[in-house]
């Protein structure tokens, strides 16, 4: 008998499962309110919705690649090696760059000449024009600039056109490619150009 005494508590010190669940939560609230950066306990969870669906979109519209269009294919041979025709005049640095990676993703080799520079031993010459633009970033005031049009055409050593492929800004949207990379608008135009597919 003196066990179970032992064990027993008067009325008043007794805890009701209803108040240790109510402490329980305040203890987690308590808890939670020590992390700053948990949006659940934001005064504005709206707001915290907005800012979250913001920076998801911005990443969505900046990774957008570009999209060919006017492709003009005419039947030739496998082209393995281009002559690209350096444009000083196009304002985009890395067109060059980002052409190269793209035509050696489609195994063809290439080269950088001067467009006085003939070079006897170029069957194939890839000429491009570029041109850039200014706006702004989503959720940003800076003007910046990026690339609106690229034109690129392949021709034989005689002149001739063998294909021809653009990107244009589309315009806007969310699947907008405005503020892409420029070799992630270069690639799809690359591919219509030495394929004939968009």
């Amino acid at each position: 008998m003196k066990a179970r005494l032992a064990h027993h508590r008067p009325p008043a010190m007794r805890r009701s499962p209803r108040l240790t669940r109510t402490l329980a939560r305040l203890s987690t609230l308590g808890l939670a309110a020590g992390l700053g950066g948990c949006s659940i306990l934001s005064p504005i969870p709206l707001l915290e919705l907005a800012k979250g669906t913001a920076n998801v979109t911005g990443v969505a519209v900046q990774s957008s690649s570009g999209k060919a269009t006017d492709t003009v294919y005419h039947l030739h041979s496998t082209v393995k090696t281009v002559c690209i025709e350096y444009n000083p005049t196009a304002p985009v640095a890395d067109v060059v760059p980002a052409l190269q990676l793209e035509l050696r993703k489609h195994a063809i080799e290439s080269r950088v000449y001067q467009a006085s520079a003939w070079n006897q031993n170029c069957p194939v010459w890839l000429r491009y024009t570029a041109y850039m633009d200014w706006g702004t970033q989503p959720y940003n005031d800076e003007l910046r600039p990026y690339v609106n049009n690229i034109s690129l055409t392949l021709q034989n050593e005689r002149g001739q056109v063998l294909s021809t492929s653009n990107y244009r800004f589309d315009g806007g949207g969310f699947n907008s490619s405005k503020w892409a990379s420029t070799r992630d608008k270069l690639g799809p135009v690359v591919t219509a150009l030495v394929t004939g597919f968009e």
